[in-house]
């Protein structure tokens, strides 16, 4: 007997049906849409890492005499970081179960599926949609700490030397500040660094580097706009 007339009789005792073409299109669409929808979600988290790392002052970290590690990882986007990870395992699986996948080494899955995710993120993190994400997440999931909050953290320790606000009233040389807390103080800015994009004005959010002089009396040696120079700068413009 032939091989081929062996293997028609095997199929036929086993009962062996051939598999309907559609199931190979759909895993396959089931797969690359998997992919897509895999590289897009980590594209978002990659994006709101991104504007994480743009409100972290790291600089002011490096000064405070908390422990700076400490400081570090509760800063960090943890939620973020661990849904980017699940997001690129996610894609790489997909890909290299679609057809011509194994092809592909593993350091390229990860390559291309990291590459795609982080110039997605990129490109949503410019168009400002990472923020507009984030808050939409924070007031929508109790039990989730927002980027703000965590920036309102390390702005207001003013034993530290930082303090940050709204301005309620401005005068000549000193300003009133009401905290996140909603505790007032009279900050003293003569010799103070002030950027351009900050006006001192009632109802602007700024954050301040300086001694306090007394109980409620705060001498600010920088003041910096709260959301950033770029944003500040934007909002100033409209």
């Amino acid at each position: 007997m032939k091989p081929s007339e062996k293997l028609i009789q095997t199929i036929r005792e086993q009962g062996v049906t051939p598999v309907p073409r559609w199931r190979f299109t759909l895993k396959n669409v089931l797969l690359w849409s998997a992919f897509a929808a895999a590289s897009l979600l980590g594209a978002l988290a990659f994006s709101i890492i991104l504007f994480a790392v743009q409100q972290t002052d790291f600089q002011v970290i490096s000064h405070l005499s908390h422990s700076r590690l400490e400081l570090f990882l509760g800063l960090l986007p943890f939620f973020w970081i661990i849904l980017l990870i699940i997001f690129l395992i996610i894609a790489i699986y997909s890909v290299q179960y679609a057809p011509k996948g194994y092809k592909l080494t593993l350091a390229r899955l990860v390559g291309y599926s990291a590459a795609l995710s982080i110039l997605l993120g990129t490109l949503f993190f410019i168009g400002g949609g990472a923020q507009r994400i984030e808050q939409a997440f924070a007031v929508n999931v109790g039990l989730y700490e927002s980027i703000q909050e965590k920036k309102i953290k390390l702005w207001s320790m003013p034993e530290e030397g930082y303090l940050s606000g709204e301005i309620e009233q401005t005068s000549l040389g000193a300003f009133q500040l009401k905290d996140f807390e909603g505790q007032l103080w009279t900050v003293e800015y003569k010799k103070a660094f002030i950027p351009p994009v900050v006006l001192l004005e009632r109802g602007e959010k700024v954050k301040l580097i300086g001694t306090i002089a007394g109980p409620g009396r705060f001498v600010a040696t920088e003041v910096r706009p709260w959301g950033g120079l770029e944003r500040n700068g934007r909002e100033r413009r409209k």
